[in-house]
């Protein structure tokens, strides 16, 4: 089962959470779904997902290939949602504050944390931008304990998944 969980750390499966939205066949009705779908394709490799949902302004600084190229050498492990300001189904902006925890080819553990802004478009939500942090240690408030449930969605605790290499 935990094979199946959406890697946005939803604990729903992926099939009831973010896939729709990624095939195109739902639209995310808040920012922070699409928050949570544009983790998960980071996740899944469905990397025309992620440009996709750039906001027009703002995907004319981006290409498909740089989104796949900066990705490569990234394999995520979790994401944690520590605040969402607005961006419900009615607003036009939001922000959504998150830490998600990464490893690079070196095999250690880094944290990116990021305050994003969305705008709505018409009926279809797109990241704007970010004040983007990152960092070798996790925040405090973003600490996981060695006893806690693993933010990757193993099912494991910490100590017994991703806490084993720091």
């Amino acid at each position: 089962m935990t094979d199946n969980l959406c890697p946005c750390g939803s604990k729903k499966t992926y099939k009831e959470c973010c896939q729709s939205f990624i095939s195109g066949q739902a639209l995310p009705p808040t920012a922070e779904a699409l928050m949570r779908s544009r983790y998960s394709a980071y996740v899944k490799h469905a990397y025309q997902y992620v440009y996709d949902t750039y906001h027009p302004d703002t995907r004319k600084h981006f290409t498909l290939d740089a989104i796949e190229e900066q990705s490569e050498h990234i394999n995520w492990m979790g994401l944690k949602i520590s605040e969402t300001t607005a961006g419900k189904e009615n607003d036009q902006q939001g922000s959504v504050n998150f830490t998600a925890s990464y490893k690079l080819d070196d095999g250690n553990v880094h944290y990116l944390a990021e305050r994003s802004f969305f705008n709505k478009v018409g009926d279809r939500w797109y990241y704007l931008n970010g004040e983007t942090r990152f960092t070798s240690t996790a925040a405090k408030s973003d600490k996981q304990g060695r006893n806690d449930p693993c933010a990757c969605g193993s099912g494991k605790k910490f100590k017994k998944c991703c806490g084993t290499a720091t």
